[in-house]
């Protein structure tokens, strides 16, 4: 896991506490769109060094992302 991938984990624990979009902070904080910061964040979040690293922001994200992908089902 990258010192990037840290910071994308240690954002999603806390970005809720800035100010403004929280597409506007990942462009700020990463350079990223917010398409591409969502890619690399669903990426990392398969990861075990992930769940080592921040095993509750992980587990919450694992469980919205499930959530999401069970809506859209048939």
């Amino acid at each position: 896991m990258t010192d990037v991938d840290r910071q994308i984990l240690d954002f999603e624990r806390s970005w809720w506490q800035q100010r403004g979009s929280k597409e506007d902070a990942i462009v700020a904080n990463f350079g990223l769109t917010p398409v591409r910061y969502y890619q690399r964040l669903n990426q990392v979040l398969d990861t075990p060094e992930a769940v080592a690293y921040a095993p509750t922001v992980v587990n919450r994200l694992r469980r919205i992302r499930g959530g999401r992908s069970q809506r859209t089902r048939p």
